[in-house]
């Protein structure tokens, strides 16, 4: 398996690639010049590892909740470098990414509230939980709302396992932590296209993957996009 992946959602401007299970990575952190950063790392990427891009098996970006010009950026960036190539392209979550990163960092959390700052009072969130084989799963949908509506799904609090929070919502409205019943929170992480390129790796082998063009950001907020409605198997 090979997967190149890149993610510009948040300040965190990064590209990994992924051969046969040895993962590189580039990552930088920074308000803006993403757009300046990403085809670099991606070049970079491609010339350590020795393979060119149309010798992948696919593409995968970060596909939002995030920033709007960012999500867009990865979006658009992916299709014209999946197009040229002739490949699919795997969109991932980025709280699913961020939830993947808190589950690496720490073995003994089980389950993850990630909640990133929207900006205009509101958060991006949503839970997971560790899989057998250890990814984030989804629990329920991903939501926007403004803090005082994050909620955990039923039963959370009662079963055995940490719970955790991740991500810049904990830092932009401290009142979260207190609301919430969480074992810890890592306030400071933000996703990363080395999760994003691990957690592709299932989609692509259950066939869930995409066309360039379906390449589509997911911006939560207003419905502005919706994720493409099916795989494509090309």
């Amino acid at each position: 398996m090979r997967i190149l992946a890149l993610d510009t959602a948040t300040a965190n401007c990064s590209a990994a690639l992924l051969l046969d299970g040895e993962l590189r990575e580039r990552a930088r952190r920074l308000e803006r010049a993403h757009a300046e950063l990403i085809l670099p790392m991606v070049d970079e990427l491609l010339h350590e590892g020795g393979v060119t891009l149309s010798a992948l098996s696919a593409i995968a970006f970060g596909r939002g909740p995030g920033a709007f010009t960012g999500v867009r950026l990865a979006a658009s960036v992916t299709q014209g470098l999946a197009f040229g190539a002739a490949l699919p392209v795997v969109p991932v979550s980025d709280l699913q990414a961020l939830a993947q990163r808190a589950l690496d960092e720490d073995r003994t959390i089980e389950r993850v509230l990630a909640c990133t700052d929207a900006r205009m009072r509101e958060v991006y969130w949503g839970c997971f939980e560790r899989s057998g084989e250890g990814f984030a799963q989804p629990v329920g949908l991903e939501r926007v709302s403004s803090p005082a509506q994050v909620q955990l799904p039923a039963g959370w609090t009662t079963r055995p396992g940490r719970l955790a929070g991740a991500g810049s919502g904990f830092a932009a409205y401290p009142d979260l932590q207190a609301q919430l019943p969480l074992a810890m929170t890592a306030e400071g992480l933000l996703p990363r296209a080395a999760e994003i390129a691990r957690l592709a790796v299932p989609e692509l082998e259950a066939g869930r993957f995409f066309t360039p063009e379906q390449a589509l950001p997911v911006y939560l907020r207003d419905d502005v996009a919706q994720a493409p409605s099916g795989p494509s198997r090309n």
